[in-house]
């Protein structure tokens, strides 16, 4: 093993360290009080074949027992804890509010009006989408709304076969999977958009209409995508008009939301950036360009370059005789100047 080797490896193995430390504590703090285990946000092009066995096996798998109701005070603070999105917090506190009214109103006896909760997410990718419909299900559940507050994830492929009468079926079984829980449909405008004649996706749209009515007191059902084609997706089928109301925009974060994201990478990895480095990344956010910033895929662009100062720093640190501690915590501007110095 050469020098580069060698540190890279010392690097990982502390990182591996630390990560451990940090998923047994948060395994502590968190899941030993029934809340359920947080998988990372995925935006669209993130689903993988993996997924899709795990879809298959979690078919032929007896349902697990719901989890325990969380506080409901703990889940408003753990929004209130998220980085920017300060109009979907304020939607999302609302509906809790409303949630907890009619749940009064019930205990009272008192007449409640039918309330839709599916609903529709439009934004760029990387901007909480997932998070905020993962944290919706605990909510819901919390709130006796639903009877396990589970999220099931899929976008086009986890629902549209290839032949004549499968599509009904596949979709059947996801949304069976989905039951007592949220159905969150990622990119939800490929169901319609642009689609030939021969194409299947409208026949999973009216399965989950169907379903929607059937299920409305067990289910919810969130759409998610860019904005204007969510715009088109919705206004494609009365059925979808009538059945979604509610509307979260997800606006892209802005420089300094994406330099507190970095912090928090940065923190949760053990990792230190010096003053002079988040300087220079707040610079190279500000100054991206908006055809970049179209693409750059927000909280997830953040990780991409999170990871890319890290490779760079390993770099710098494969010149240096004796490597401490200190020295692979610290990220310095030479660092961050290495990783966007292309993009």
């Amino acid at each position: 093993m050469d020098k580069k080797d060698e540190i890279i490896a010392r690097q990982m193995e502390i990182i591996r360290s630390m990560t451990e430390q940090n998923l047994r504590r948060v395994g502590s703090d968190l899941w030993g009080s029934g809340a359920p285990a947080p998988r990372p946000p995925a935006e669209s092009g993130e689903k993988t074949e993996k997924e899709t066995q795990e879809i298959s096996a979690a078919e032929k798998t007896p349902a697990a027992t719901a989890p325990a109701k969380e506080d409901i005070k703990a889940l408003q603070k753990e929004l209130d804890g998220y980085i920017g999105l300060e109009n979907v917090k304020g939607e999302v506190r609302s509906l809790i509010n409303m949630a907890q009214v009619y749940q009064k109103r019930r205990e009272n006896d008192l007449p409640v009006a039918d309330m839709s909760l599916h609903m529709v997410f439009s934004g760029n990718p990387g901007t909480g989408k997932t998070m905020i419909a993962r944290l919706m299900a605990r909510v819901y559940h919390s709130l006796g709304i639903l009877s396990k507050g589970h999220l099931v994830e899929v976008d086009r492929s986890g629902l549209v076969a290839g032949y004549v009468g499968q599509t009904a079926i596949k979709t059947s079984k996801v949304l069976e999977q989905a039951a007592g829980g949220v159905l969150f449909i990622d990119e939800a405008y490929t169901l319609t958009f642009g689609t030939a004649e021969n194409d299947f996706g409208q026949e999973a749209v009216d399965t989950i209409l169907k379903a929607m009515e059937d299920n409305r007191e067990d289910l919810v059902v969130i759409v998610a995508g860019y904005t204007e084609r969510m715009h088109d997706f919705i206004e494609s089928n009365p059925g979808l008009r009538s059945r979604f109301n509610r509307y979260l925009e997800f606006p892209d974060y802005t420089p300094e939301e994406m330099l507190e994201i970095f912090r928090e990478n940065c923190k949760k990895s053990c990792y230190e950036p010096s003053k002079a480095a988040l300087d220079a990344l707040r610079s190279y956010f500000e100054k991206m360009p908006a055809s970049r910033r179209r693409t750059f895929g927000n909280a997830r662009g953040v990780r991409n370059v999170f990871e890319r100062i890290l490779s760079c720093q390993a770099n710098r640190l494969a010149e240096k005789e004796q490597v401490s501690r200190e020295d692979l915590m610290q990220l310095l501007p030479a660092d961050v100047e290495a990783a966007t110095r292309d993009s």
